[in-house]
């Protein structure tokens, strides 16, 4: 098996990412010490893309930079809106952030999913920390394709940032006990329905992966789609990326993931997050900050 190490390139990128200071207008504290972040960098916000991610400082005391989804980015008011949850010294320096700081910020970074040549029926799956690029994109799908139809399952190990109430939208297909949902997404009529296994009540008891199974049954079976007519997008945990794949290429339809993976630099210097893909010339190291995060999950290599 022939394997390619990627020479680091970082022209291929230069004057698509930029610096700025950004300004801390607002931080919200969630359950399980989970946080939503909102700051001002309008020369960013004005370029972020679903799936795109940004390189943040988390303060003075920390000279290293920390990876961040973008959850939400408008460009008219020039405001970032990330969500995250303390995991380490980074994240626990920037929880104590206060109104007002400012902090550096890089980017836009990376490739974005796909943002046009929708399918009928895009099913967005997103487990933990990677719930927040599935907001992005479905807010994106509904304000460029409204003819296509969203889905949403989304799956938590802990409490979710987001006071969970029952839905009042219909999901045929699903157990008759699963009503719990987002009501960012039910507001937006967004059928969406939550998974954990921690038994919070109108859950889905199980993997977010197996919930999204049963919603593809029922459109692949019930509803009479084809596979040409769905796609999956996709944020999580690796194990969850990895179901993911094998979810797609079980109903055969198509799927876009967003890798999640530790950096250094974040721009494609220094290739510490690069992951096997398969390429028509074999197996080849890419990098996850620059050539991805979001790569055809086809395509990624993730028993390597």
């Amino acid at each position: 098996m022939q394997t390619q190490i990627p020479t680091p390139d970082t022209r291929a990128h230069r004057g698509s990412i930029l610096v700025e200071d950004a300004e801390v207008i607002a931080h919200t504290t969630h359950a399980d010490q989970q946080f939503t972040l909102k700051v001002r960098a309008p020369r960013i916000a004005a370029r972020v893309q679903p799936g795109h991610f940004v390189h943040l400082s988390c303060g003075e005391a920390l000279k290293m930079r920390r990876p961040m989804s973008v959850m939400r980015a408008c460009a008219k008011s020039g405001c970032i809106d990330i969500l995250y949850k303390v995991h380490g010294l980074g994240t626990d320096l920037l929880a104590r952030q206060q109104v007002g700081t400012t902090l550096s910020m890089l980017g836009p970074i990376g490739k974005p999913f796909r943002l046009e040549g929708y399918r009928p029926v895009a099913l967005l799956v997103g487990g933990g920390v990677g719930i927040p690029p599935m907001v992005a994109l479905a807010e994106h799908i509904r304000a460029t394709a409204p003819e296509v139809q969203i889905l949403a399952t989304l799956g938590s190990e802990v409490r979710f940032p987001f006071e969970v109430r029952p839905s009042q939208i219909m999901t045929p297909g699903l157990p008759a006990a699963v009503t719990a949902t987002m009501p960012l997404f039910e507001d937006w009529r967004i059928p969406t329905r939550l998974a954990s296994h921690t038994g919070f009540a109108g859950c889905f008891e199980g993997f977010v992966t197996e919930l999204a199974d049963h919603w593809l049954a029922m459109l692949l079976g019930a509803q009479g789609l084809g596979p040409h007519e769905i796609e999956i997008f996709a944020c999580g945990p690796t194990p969850m990326l990895r179901a993911v794949k094998a979810l797609a290429a079980r109903h055969a339809v198509a799927a876009q993931v967003s890798l999640e993976e530790f950096m250094a630099c974040a721009v494609g210097g220094c290739a510490g997050c690069t992951v096997p893909i398969q390429t028509d010339q074999g197996i080849a190291m890419r990098r996850v900050c620059v050539d991805g995060p979001v790569f055809s999950a086809s395509e990624v290599v993730f028993d390597y």
